[in-house]
């Protein structure tokens, strides 16, 4: 009897112990440990992973805890570990998809460029390599037959990505949010007009109750036959070629480039960049006036003085270009008009 009782604290206290390894924390790695789980992998094969990489102290802890909750289901992805953890907690860790990831953010206005600069900063793809998967169309030219790249396509939003996202997945990601906002907004019109005025609104104004109205006077333009004479397009025209350093010169606004809205008439042939929600609305649904002309206000307001009349117009720029003038003479930062 009394070698019954000893042999019952034995195995409590081997329990104990055997319970309480599994809840103290662990840390064999000495750099970030990531662990790689495919669709459909076994627990067996989990714990193996987590062994080798130093995880858990040994596959074992981790196929104990899997005993102790056998309804929980063990998520697929990429795992990052970085602190000592128990095997109770790195288990907690797979039956919730806690998986790594990197958040790409991508505001309205963004360029391909911009973008690039942005994916090459994350480390997971290169820029170039993003570039190249934006130059071809193929992604969205069934819904867009007239896009040449992916420019326009690409809504500005929050992406999550992983080490292993390609150029190519992202830019699916992307153009998929586009088919999903489109969907839920447009009427029946080409898409590929609509998101290069939109894209235009994007960059001629940051104010969404102005872009119904940019809307407007551009098109009253296109109407006419009037040239836009839109810088940002100037600028992407320059940006195409590789020669913009900052600022608008004679030459960007005297080039033949088809992108540029001073000496071509009509839209660009595409999108100039990546327009949101707002801006798609605005083109789809531009306010009814006969304006032609914007400059931006003087006062810094981010808004527009609109015109009917050259001869107003030209008194509005002249406003603008001496208060622009008194703030440069003050120190302050210089300001774009607009047209």
């Amino acid at each position: 009897m009394r070698r019954g009782r000893v042999v019952l604290a034995l195995l409590s206290a081997a329990a104990a112990a055997a319970a309480l390894t599994l809840l103290l924390p662990y840390k064999g790695f000495d750099a970030d440990a990531y662990i790689d789980i495919a669709s459909g992998t076994k627990t067996t094969e989990v714990a193996r992973l987590l062994a080798e990489g130093g995880v858990v102290r040994s596959r074992w802890d981790f196929l104990a805890v899997r005993v102790l909750r056998p309804r929980a289901k063990l998520q697929a992805g990429e795992y990052l570990f970085r602190q000592p953890a128990s095997a109770w907690q790195t288990f907690r860790r797979l039956a919730s998809g806690d998986v790594f990831y990197y958040e790409l953010t991508v505001p309205e206005g963004k360029n391909i460029f911009d973008i690039a600069a942005a994916v090459d900063k994350l480390g997971t793809i290169r820029g170039d390599d993003f570039l190249a998967a934006a130059r071809g169309a193929s992604l969205i030219r069934d819904l867009a037959p007239g896009a040449v790249t992916l420019e326009g396509y690409l809504f500005p939003d929050t992406y999550r990505i992983t080490r292993h996202t390609t150029a190519t997945e992202l830019c699916g990601l992307m153009t998929g949010r586009f088919r999903q906002v489109w969907k839920s907004i447009s009427a029946d019109q080409q898409v590929h007009p609509v998101v290069t005025l939109a894209s235009l609104l994007e960059k001629e104004t940051a104010r969404d109750e102005e872009r119904p109205i940019v809307a407007s006077a551009l098109q009253n333009r296109l109407r006419l036959g009037m040239p836009l004479d839109c810088d940002p397009t100037a600028i992407y025209a320059a940006l195409l070629e590789h020669r913009y350093y900052g600022g608008l010169s004679r030459s960007d606004l005297d080039s033949k480039n088809p992108y540029n809205t001073y000496q071509n008439a009509g839209l660009p042939p595409g999108p100039i960049a990546n327009p949101g929600l707002s801006s798609l609305k605005a083109a789809l649904n531009p306010d009814k006036t006969d304006f032609i002309y914007f400059v931006a206000r003087p006062d810094g307001s981010g808004l527009h003085t609109f015109s009917r009349e050259l001869e107003a117009h030209n008194r509005a720029v002249d406003k603008y270009r001496r208060a622009n003038l008194k703030r440069n003479q003050a120190g302050a930062p210089k300001s774009v008009p607009r047209r």
